[in-house]
């Protein structure tokens, strides 16, 4: 893999009715202004969505059986991209790019990046979570999901990082507990600790989740990078048979086609048989996101998720000098960003994919 959580009833319906209203508000036209770019450094109120866009067509999504399913209970599978880290990358985050994503690239979502470690939310959870809100508002101007990625990554044990995982999401979901354009990742690729000590983790930080925002989805990630343990000599038995005790969440698989083959690819098939799976990072080169594109192998992974209805999200939107990264170096210091003269062979082939 890329190496690198009930409220009292008539609180629940108030919420309810403020996430209808949010919608609704967007058909009246009185979202215009809010439609406008979001400026360097500013950190709107979020805003609802215009009538065509994704949000504004499905709306409020939960997990009905093994699907992502929208307001009219109907199964719908988000495709688009993630953030880098946003420590990094920030400034491949902009309001010309977010318009690329949204109007160019026809994007579904935006998974937002926040590093926990390696100069990210630790040295100042603040700022951080201020970057974050400030990203996913700008996703829901342009109508598309956000998805809030806790990017825990090193050390591979989430519970590492426990206290700062309940005060960050505490935040998120105090924010959003009235939009229905949010889903909450609460750990990214756990590595190198048992299914048991992860599904422990979840069942301490959904809570933390629910409390404020008792309607929105949370994906929770699985052993190995994110792989149902495959790297990790498991599979997804594991978690079939000993479930996280909560219901609306998805269970999170990874993988970079290059490096993650029939294994990989047939666990993918048989978990999402049994359990509600969004691959919320993937990319078509090695599993650090470097070398030779195998878009015949990615390909076979689309193609399966398309059948499945499975949720996805490419690994990354910025001109990091990998060749995941979607835009060619430089492209961030620039103001160009629709259409393909400014992407690497990567981004060409996602963003058509997305516009599929």
């Amino acid at each position: 893999m890329h190496q690198r959580p009930t409220a009292p009833t008539v609180t629940t319906g108030r919420r309810r009715m403020a996430r209808k209203a949010l919608l609704a508000a967007s058909a009246l036209g009185v979202v215009t202004a809010l439609m406008a770019p979001v400026r360097a450094g500013a950190a709107p109120a979020p805003a609802a969505p215009s009538a065509a866009t994704p949000l504004a067509a499905n709306g409020q999504l939960s997990v009905c059986g093994r699907q992502l399913c929208n307001a009219s209970g109907q199964a719908v599978a988000l495709n688009g991209m993630s953030t880098h880290g946003t420590q990094w990358y920030a400034k491949c985050v902009t309001d010309g790019s977010l318009d690329a994503l949204a109007q160019d690239w026809r994007s579904d979502v935006l998974r937002v990046s926040t590093y926990v470690q390696e100069g990210g939310y630790e040295t100042d959870p603040a700022g951080f979570t201020a970057r974050a809100q400030k990203f996913v508002d700008a996703a829901h101007a342009r109508g598309m999901y956000a998805v809030i990625d806790w990017h825990m990554l090193t050390p591979g044990d989430p519970n590492a990082n426990l206290a700062r995982a309940k005060t960050f999401f505490t935040a998120m979901a105090k924010k959003y507990k009235n939009h229905p354009g949010v889903l909450y990742e609460i750990a990214n690729e756990p590595s190198g600790v048992s299914w048991s000590a992860i599904k422990s983790y979840a069942e301490q930080i959904i809570p933390v989740i629910r409390a404020e925002d008792p309607d929105a989805v949370v994906l929770v990630g699985t052993r190995a990078w994110s792989s149902f343990g495959v790297s990790e000599g498991s599979n997804e038995s594991e978690v079939v048979n000993n479930p996280v005790n909560a219901s609306n969440i998805m269970y999170t698989f990874h993988f970079y086609a290059a490096s993650h083959r029939e294994e990989y690819l047939n666990t993918l098939d048989r978990a999402s048989d049994r359990l509600p799976v969004f691959v919320t990072e993937f990319g078509t080169q090695n599993y650090a996101g470097e070398g030779a594109n195998d878009f015949t192998m990615s390909q076979r992974y689309l193609d399966l998720m398309k059948r499945k209805k499975i949720s996805w999200t490419n690994w990354n939107y910025s001109d990091d000098h990998r060749s995941g990264a979607v835009f060619k170096t430089g492209t961030c210091n620039g103001s160009t960003w629709a259409g393909t003269g400014v992407l690497k062979e990567a981004g060409v082939w996602i963003r058509d994919r997305i516009r599929q």
